[in-house]
């Protein structure tokens, strides 16, 4: 009889127990911005940015690999971007991302892009 009693107890405590730490983990995985009414708008941000970051990547990328191989043809890096336009490499210097502009070292051959 006395054992009823002692197991319902412990029983309450761990029922409660649990539902402190359920309450606190919704508390803290909640993502910033993660309103409800804001979800739209936060989604068209962040598909702004992987846009943006895309074509980032696909712009520097094609650059690379053109510099790369007047480099294994020539040996000797490009001494400018313009360089590359030749039927062998590039046609056309692709244009850099809004807002952004290329920015080419020589003597490394490494183009970055970097904010106007």
């Amino acid at each position: 009889m006395k054992a009823l009693p002692i197991l319902s107890l412990m029983a309450g405590l761990i029922f409660a127990g649990c539902k402190k730490d359920e309450a606190s983990t919704q508390k803290s995985s909640t993502a910033p911005g993660g309103n409800p009414v804001t979800a739209p708008v936060d989604y068209l941000e962040a598909a702004a940015r992987a846009k943006q970051n895309a074509a980032k990547t696909v712009s520097s990328v094609g650059l690379d690999k053109a510099i790369q191989l007047f480099a294994a043809n020539e040996g000797r890096y490009p001494k400018d971007l313009n360089e590359l336009v030749r039927p062998d490499y590039l046609n056309a210097i692709p244009p850099p991302p809004a807002g952004m502009q290329y920015s080419y070292n020589p003597t490394n051959g490494v183009v970055k892009l970097v904010p106007k």
